[in-house]
C-alpha cells in the first residue's frame, strides 16, 4: 500500500518528519522533528537538540510527505503500531 494522505494512519510513522499542531498539554505544541519510536500511546520525536515523548491522545500531528503536509488526529493513531499497520484480521484501520 503506497503512503498517501489517506493511508498515512495505516503506515509506519518512524522516520517521518512531524510537528505537534495542537495538544492537551500546551507545552507540546510546536514540537517538531523526526519520529524515532512509537508505542501504543506515544510518539517519540527527535528534534535538533533533544528528544520528546508526545502522547498521541489529545494531540494533532502534521506529517510531512514528499508532496504535501498531512494533519492527523492523534486519537486515530492510538494503537499498537503492529496492530494499526496490519493487512489482515479485523483491523479498525483497514
Amino acid at each position: 500500500m503506497p503512503l498517501t494522505p489517506e493511508t498515512l494512519p495505516r503506515h509506519e510513522l518512524v522516520g517521518l518528519d512531524c510537528e505537534v499542531v495542537t495538544a492537551s498539554n500546551p507545552d507540546a505544541v510546536g514540537i517538531s522533528g523526526t519520529v524515532v519510536a512509537e508505542t501504543t500511546q506515544m510518539l517519540t520525536v527527535e528534534g535538533a537538540d533533544r528528544v520528546w515523548h508526545v502522547p498521541k491522545d489529545g494531540a494533532t500531528f502534521s506529517f510531512a510527505l514528499s508532496t504535501e503536509t498531512v494533519l492527523v488526529d492523534g486519537d486515530r493513531l492510538v494503537a499498537r503500531p503492529a496492530r494499526r499497520t496490519e493487512n489482515t484480521g479485523d483491523s479498525l484501520w483497514r
